[in-house]
């Protein structure tokens, strides 16, 4: 794709209704050398595009698992089998599709909440499946919103002539919008500061080398490729301004769950007196969570590793960051500082 100076046009690719009421997704593992869509009609679909991350980010997750039951509850609909026990069973599937990621069950706890509602006025499947899909949109339209908002509150930390690193993608492949972390860097970048983008490899499969540098690109903000075993040395010669990290998960001590290797950086960037800062949407934290410790961490295929036949292979998909190395939290509802067990909660009131 060529350069565009717009995240936009990433978003209006990423994932969408189709008029026949399924949804149509772009396919991420085949980034960056070809743009394939996908679409999923079936909870089935949804939850195998899920699982294998062609549709993946903390955000984007949640909102492809609304989109997706929307579709499915439709076929449903049509054949007269669209009932609460159904509801249930669809809802619980997707939901365990992937465990770390908080926004995905909060997405699945507001479908059934309407979902549930609507059975009790309402014996029309059509209507029911209307109201789900209104929820599945206004979830979508609130997360666009809050990734402009994230950005506004990046931009103002992110000084002219920065060069900014990041982990993972957190941008528009990872949203409803703009994305997290990179939502800043796009406000910036529009604005018309210089911004550069240090852009770690990450595991698994490659997602900041594959997918930030990708949509960066696309958008005419320059981008850096890097592998995640330089990052130290970059940062000792002075080459990196800020961190700028996602999330899939915040406690509500402020300890955070993102790709694996983003605890590395928090530590590197402590000691070399750099900030870390994470960017999320209210709807990534977890007030249920008191820690780091009872975020769920999964395990990602073995295969994902090129390793020796024989050997055992550890593939967590995510570590732990804890509150004491994030020197901020970029939210919609402004910039969240220590100490994160009352700044959290302040910005729910």
């Amino acid at each position: 794709m060529e350069p565009n100076r717009s995240p936009d046009v990433v978003v209006a690719k990423v994932i969408a209704w189709t008029p026949d009421g399924s949804v149509r997704y772009l396919d991420q593992t085949r980034l960056p050398r070809e743009e394939v869509f996908r679409e999923a009609r079936s909870i089935d679909d949804t939850v195998e595009a899920i699982r294998t991350l062609r549709i993946r980010g903390a955000p984007l997750i949640g909102i492809g698992a609304a989109m997706g039951l929307v579709a499915a509850a439709t076929l449903e609909a049509r054949g007269g089998r669209l009932t609460s026990e159904w509801l249930d069973n669809a809802i619980a599937r997707l939901t365990d599709a992937r465990p770390t990621a908080v926004n995905l069950a909060w997405a699945m706890q507001r479908m059934r909440r309407v979902g549930v509602e609507a059975l009790e006025t309402t014996s029309d499947p059509a209507r029911l499946v209307g109201v789900l899909r209104a929820e599945a949109q206004r979830i979508w339209d609130e997360d666009a919103a809050m990734c402009r908002a994230i950005g506004q509150v990046g931009n103002r930390l992110i000084p002219d002539g920065a060069t900014v690193m990041t982990h993972c993608n957190a941008g528009a492949l990872a949203t409803g919008g703009i994305g997290t972390a990179l939502a800043g860097i796009y406000v910036a970048h529009e604005l018309g500061k210089r911004v550069r983008v240090l852009s770690c490899e990450t595991r698994p499969l490659r997602q900041g080398a594959r997918l930030t540098a990708w949509e960066l690109s696309c958008a005419g903000v320059p981008v850096t490729s890097v592998v995640d075993s330089v990052a130290a040395s970059l940062m000792r010669k002075g080459e990196v301004d800020l961190v700028v990290t996602g999330a899939d998960r915040v406690a509500a001590n402020g300890d955070v769950a993102n790709k694996i290797g983003t605890y590395g950086l928090a530590v590197l960037a402590k000691a070399h007196a750099i900030p870390f800062y994470v960017a999320i949407p209210r709807s990534t934290i977890d007030l249920s969570c008191a820690s780091g410790d009872d975020i769920p961490i999964e395990q990602r295929s073995a295969d994902e590793v090129d390793a020796a036949p024989g050997a055992d292979v550890y593939n967590p998909a995510f570590d732990v960051t804890p509150a004491s190395y994030v020197h901020g939290i970029f939210t919609d509802r402004g910039l969240v500082e220590p100490p994160y067990e009352k700044t959290i909660r302040s910005i729910f009131d």
